[in-house]
């Protein structure tokens, strides 16, 4: 069902696999499924180009553990900085490759998963969607999915289940992401002004970013830019960026022993005092209460 038989490093097939990650699970070895294919790795903490090759499946990668800058290219002399901590979610566009680098002082591991294309085809054809755009939903990932998440998680911890669990695992996510993916944004350029805002929102999100520095980024005035950002997300820039630090500042309030002011200046809030206000403005409750109980 796959593109290759020989998918078993993919996407890595084409790299010295040896010195840059090392494979720790495939559940076409502990589980012999052919539904879909699940590996986890463990990276080497330097990378400074590693070229990764497109492939035609639905190629989802969590990062379990590390703290690591990854620079993207996907060609066009443009590169995209994104932090990787723990439940960073990504979605491989099919058919692009990318260029990548990165270093870290900690261990960095990811679960990757990898969906049949035949299987996002038939699924998609059940919905109505004719051709997915998965540049959208690759952007839609990114914001973070916890439903996501925990599957991907959840799947290397299966050893010994049926292809029928791969198979409903698949179609899940197949299901669950191009049905989150309708309707969310606008057409054409707009839609494009849209990713770039939220890919800078989560690339500087403990800088003191303002409107003027989003909009020019998406090379929008500031009123066009706030327009069609509400229009795609139903949100202003600004509530949309409190909300992306407000769940950074949950995932570190949980799986950190960070103090509260470590945790704001690492999420872009000017002190404890003002996280905790936008915090409980979010959440209903004060990050140490959201702590304890967590």
């Amino acid at each position: 069902m796959f593109d290759s038989p020989d998918l078993d490093l993919a996407p890595y097939a084409e790299v010295d696999a040896e010195r840059l990650v090392r494979r720790t699970y495939c559940s076409w070895e502990a589980s012999a499924w052919r539904s879909l294919l699940v590996q986890c790795f463990t990276h080497a903490r330097e990378a400074e180009r590693l070229e990764l090759p497109g492939t035609s499946d639905l190629h989802l990668v969590l990062c379990t553990h590390g703290d690591a800058v990854m620079r993207t290219g996907t060609g066009g002399g443009r590169t995209v900085r994104r932090r990787w901590i723990p439940g960073r979610l990504e979605l491989m566009v099919p058919g692009r490759s990318t260029t990548r680098g990165y270093r870290t002082a900690s261990t960095l591991r990811t679960t990757q998963v990898h969906i049949p294309r035949a299987t996002v085809d038939r699924t998609a054809a059940q919905l109505g969607c004719e051709k997915p755009d998965f540049e959208a939903l690759a952007a839609h990932l990114g914001e973070g999915d916890t439903a996501v998440e925990h599957v991907v998680r959840a799947l290397p911890a299966a050893p010994g289940a049926s292809d029928l669990y791969a198979e409903s695992a698949a179609s899940f996510l197949t299901t669950h992401l191009l049905t989150r993916g309708r309707g969310r944004t606008p057409p054409g350029p707009e839609r494009t002004a849209v990713r770039t805002g939220i890919a800078v929102m989560r690339e500087r999100l403990a800088d003191p970013l303002t409107l003027a520095d989003l909009a020019a980024e998406a090379h929008l005035s500031v009123y066009h830019f706030i327009r069609v950002f509400r229009d795609a997300t139903g949100e202003t820039p600004h509530r949309y960026l409190t909300r992306l630090r407000i769940e950074r500042a949950r995932h570190l309030l949980a799986a950190t022993t960070l103090t509260i002011g470590q945790i704001a200046e690492r999420c872009g809030f000017s002190g404890p005092g003002a996280l905790s206000a936008a915090f409980l403005d979010h959440t209903g409750v004060r990050p140490s209460v959201y702590r304890k109980n967590a």
